[in-house]
Parts: structure tokens; C-alpha cells; sequence
């Protein structure tokens, strides 16, 4: 089953975090709890990491990008598994080309 990657509350006031750097890169396998990307919030420079076993098929929000908490940034799935139906965040300066 698909694992939507969001944009984590990495401090209590964060309302939107930028991708500084994602540490796996689309087709790369993860692992639960591996380290996937380093995340700026309104604070601090932290490490996002994986809810989810699998490859990381999709990145929606590339380097540099800026999502708000909760939207979906990336998808970690079977190789073969359908995302079709999953997208990123609309609009913005995220998404990732």
C-alpha cells in the first residue's frame, strides 16, 4: 500500500517547511524511519523520515520548495504499485518539474 509522504509539524509553530534536501531520490528503496530529506522550518534545519517501507516513487515538492504541514510532498510505494491517484500540493512554488 502507498505511503503519502507529508510535510511534518516539525516545531509548534511551523505552518510550512521547505525542502532543503531530499537524501533519496525518486526510484531510490526506503526503508521505516530512514532519513528522507532535510526540512527548514521557521526555526530550524530538520530531518524528515520515512512512515513507510518501499521506493520512493514520486517527489512533489523539489529542492527549494516550500509546502504548508500536511500537504503531501512525495510517495513511497511498490515498484509496480498504481499512484495515479495521488498528488501533490496545488499551486504554489513547490512541485517539483
Amino acid at each position: 500500500m502507498a505511503t503519502k509522504v507529508h510535510m511534518e509539524a516539525l516545531s509548534p509553530t511551523m505552518e510550512e517547511g521547505q525542502v532543503v534536501k531530499w537524501l533519496k531520490a525518486e526510484g531510490d528503496s526506503v526503508s521505516n524511519g530512514e532519513l528522507l530529506a532535510e526540512i527548514e522550518t521557521d526555526k530550524a534545519t530538520m530531518e524528515l523520515v520515512a512512515r513507510g517501507e518501499g521506493v520512493l516513487r514520486k517527489i512533489f515538492v523539489a529542492e527549494g520548495g516550500v509546502a504548508p504541514v500536511g500537504a503531501v510532498i512525495g510517495v513511497i510505494a511498490g515498484a509496480d504499485e498504481d499512484i495515479s491517484g495521488i498528488s501533490g500540493p496545488s499551486g504554489g512554488d513547490g512541485a517539483a518539474p
